[in-house]
């Protein structure tokens, strides 16, 4: 169980990293993307989708 949870974790970070490196984000304010965990890399993404519907 616990080795399937670590591959869905897994995943969802390479999810969230795919987007924001499609979207040219390389690096977040405090650290590359590869070194965040899901929830810091879920915040980066949802600010930046924030940032991309006001302009």
């Amino acid at each position: 169980m616990a080795n399937l949870l670590r591959k869905i974790i897994e995943r969802q970070k390479q999810f969230y990293i795919e987007k924001l490196l499609e979207a040219g984000v390389y690096k977040a304010a405090d650290g590359h993307l590869y070194e965040k965990t899901l929830s810091e890399l879920e915040q980066v993404y949802e600010s930046y989708q924030r940032i991309q519907h006001r302009l």
